[in-house]
């Protein structure tokens, strides 16, 4: 049906398809533990997470030299979450824990997926998943063109840590339900369907999803706004959930847990360690700025995970970050597209003299992209801060880090 079809008919799809009973949970809101964090959490409108959250193990197969576990969880609304967990094959003892946060990247039908190693011969989404509707195996270049090629969550596994990759509220396992469109979400793909055809392009199934998806984030945020919660609000929800579940997980010691992302990712790892003293370290990858850089040239380029209603009243977006007790890696990129040189520079000033003990920030000569030299910077960072035992790897210097 297109859009001129709906606009003539009294049908009108549902913009909620699949969180139908969100509105129903939205009264429920997160209780922090600490006065600072309850402010952020009041100001995002972050929903309560189920206490004691129980977890299903759907799979769990022994390849290239770690463990890898598919499981799942039911929250309060929306539909069932997945996650991978990946962990050292030959470990002994318990391990410190990370959460690896998926970017944004303007991919919605992908989620975890994108940062983990699928054992040989298994797709994440099988004829045995509980969760339908799949697109298939991530498409290889996603890894290539934001990760440096590497299966992020995979590959920290093989450091030592035991990492846990979740969907998170809009991706993956965690989309909305698109089919039919939403009035909106018509109209943009409409136009972009029509460029498709000029360009002699045929998209797939995930691609047609994802240009949808985009455009439903603006009705996403106006939802989140009338319940009084947001998109950043209801992403840490769904984080603080996998918080809980990786700090239940046996094997994990529950005192040296991290977390990390790249883009908005890293927001995502940033707002969780103000949120929840657990996180005892984590590491920022292009997404730290300050929010008056990005006016007016830089607004665009970013989703509603970093345009939070009232948010600016708590400080600006490093403020947010000194808000936490946890040590911290920011990597900046000075040929990041998406943000100004200055903004990077002025939030850096800042956390540098707010958590001289805690903070660290590095440049780095590259565009907007977690390269595996700032993933190798990032894991040394994080194996430091949680005081892991491990092998030095050493690693040929790097001409693209060019200060500290």
């Amino acid at each position: 049906m297109t859009p001129a079809d709906m606009a003539g008919t009294a049908f009108r799809p549902s913009a909620l398809a699949g969180y139908e009973d969100w509105p129903g949970y939205a009264p429920h809101f997160h209780r922090a533990g600490s006065a600072t964090a309850q402010e952020l959490s009041d100001v995002l409108g972050i929903p309560a997470v189920v206490p004691d959250l129980g977890y299903t193990i759907h799979s769990e197969t022994a390849h290239d030299d770690v463990i890898t576990t598919r499981l799942s969880w039911q929250l309060g609304f929306g539909p069932r979450t997945s996650a991978w967990l990946v962990r050292p094959a030959h470990s002994t003892g318990p391990l410190p824990g990370l959460l690896a946060m998926h970017c944004h990247a303007g991919i919605k039908s992908y989620g975890a997926e994108r940062l983990v190693k699928l054992p040989a011969g298994v797709e994440d989404h099988d004829a045995d998943s509980p969760f339908p509707g799949g697109f298939g195996p991530v498409p290889p270049g996603l890894q290539a063109k934001l990760y440096g090629g590497r299966a992020l969550a995979t590959w920290l596994a093989l450091q030592g840590f035991a990492v846990l990759a979740h969907d998170a509220f809009m991706w993956g396992s965690r989309r909305f339900g698109l089919d039919p469109l939403p009035f909106r979400s018509a109209t943009a793909v409409s136009g972009q369907q029509s460029l498709w055809r000029e360009a002699g392009v045929e998209p797939s199934a995930s691609a047609l999803y994802d240009a949808a998806a985009a455009a439903h984030e603006e009705t996403v945020a106006k939802a989140a706004t009338l319940l009084g919660s947001s998109v950043a609000g209801t992403v840490a929800h769904d984080d603080l959930a996998a918080l809980d579940i990786l700090s239940s997980l046996p094997g994990v010691d529950q005192h040296r847990i991290g977390c990390l992302g790249f883009s908005g990712g890293g927001g995502r790892a940033m707002l969780l360690a103000a949120l929840d003293s657990r996180i005892r370290s984590y590491v920022v990858t292009c997404m730290m700025t300050t929010f008056a850089s990005l006016l007016p040239s830089y607004l665009d380029a970013h989703s509603w995970l970093l345009h939070s209603p009232g948010l600016a009243q708590l400080g600006d977006w490093p403020h947010l970050a000194a808000r936490s007790s946890a040590r911290a890696l920011v990597q900046y990129a000075l040929d990041d597209q998406l943000f100004p040189e200055q903004g990077m520079g002025d939030a850096h000033a800042h956390l540098s003299s707010a958590l001289p003990e805690l903070y660290t920030g590095t440049f780095w000569q590259e565009p907007h992209v977690f390269s595996r030299a700032m993933q190798d910077e990032a894991a040394a960072f994080l194996t430091e801060a949680l005081q892991l035992s491990a092998t030095k790897t050493t690693h040929e210097p790097d001409p693209a880090r060019t200060a500290s």
